[in-house]
């Protein structure tokens, strides 16, 4: 399973619109596809019609309650998504009393290794906190998004200086690439600003970028991915493109997931969740 957490260091640069849109591109792909909410916001889950208050969520994965099989719900656009809410809160405040709570999500989704090709972790919009630092413990890519606009450039490569920084503390190794959202290609100012961050990056920006698109807004208020309601309007063409790119690539710098832990018994431990519908998942009752 590859995993690939969706980065930055500030909101509204399309980070979850983009993790939530990739994910069900890969899936159209016939790819198996986990989509993990790591953000207090629970903006994914929300974008994907589900409540995070109506059954367990990645809060409770990380404070060892349920396991991550235990928590998977089916999504609209064929996902499987481990859903987000508040109870994150309690996590961060107990990872000060913890031995390694940076480890606690790569741990955790060791079990689903064989089950799933991707899974994609919709990252909370700073670096210096310890739920980004599960998902960079976590990952074998980065993907760090940067909405075309003003200052865009100046925040990149800060961010990226962060992200590397603390993946350096605690010994991650993982390919970062960089992907350009919110294009606007009629002002002049976006395309030379496009132009710029290939410049810097190089090799590692994707070459798609992510247009400007009413649909996309569309879709979160209807709480499904773009393809199920305009199937041929550019962000889907967009999110298309960006997923061959993906699937064509090999992470340069990626680690394997080592051989999944026994599972540690737990009080009350009721065996594994029932009745989710996945193409190509089986899971055990």
């Amino acid at each position: 399973m590859r995993v690939i957490s969706l980065v930055n260091q500030k909101g509204g640069c399309g980070k979850t619109t983009a993790a939530i849109h990739l994910a069900a591109a890969l899936v159209l792909a016939k790819q198996r596809v986990l989509l993990v909410d790591l953000d207090l916001q629970a903006h994914a889950s929300l974008g994907l019609s589900v409540s995070g208050e109506l059954g367990p969520t990645i809060g409770d994965v990380l404070c060892e309650r349920v396991t991550a099989r235990e928590s998977l719900r089916a999504a609209p656009g064929g996902l499987a998504l481990i859903a987000s809410s508040q109870g994150l809160a309690e996590f961060e405040e107990e990872s000060a009393r913890l031995v390694g709570p940076e480890r606690r999500l790569r741990y955790a989704l060791e079990e689903l290794a064989a089950d799933f090709d991707y899974a994609l972790i919709d990252c909370p919009a700073r670096a210096d906190g310890v739920l980004t630092a599960n998902a960079l413990c976590a990952s074998t890519s980065a993907l760090l998004v940067i909405e075309t606009g003003a200052f865009a450039l100046q925040g990149a490569v800060r961010a990226r200086a962060l992200f590397e920084e603390v993946a350096a503390l605690q010994g991650s190794r993982f390919d970062l690439r960089v992907l350009g959202t919110l294009f606007d290609r009629r002002t002049r100012f976006a395309r030379e600003l496009l132009v710029a961050l290939h410049a810097r990056f190089g090799q590692d920006m994707y070459e798609t970028v992510v247009r400007s698109n009413v649909r996309l807004r569309e879709a979160a208020a209807c709480g499904r991915p773009v393809f199920e309601i305009a199937p041929r309007c550019s962000a889907a063409d967009d999110f298309r493109a960006l997923a061959a790119e993906v699937l064509a690539e090999t992470p340069r710098i990626g680690r394997e997931l080592r051989a999944p832990r026994a599972a540690r018994p737990r009080a009350g431990d009721r065996g594994r969740i029932s009745g989710l519908e996945l193409p190509g998942v089986e899971l055990e009752a």
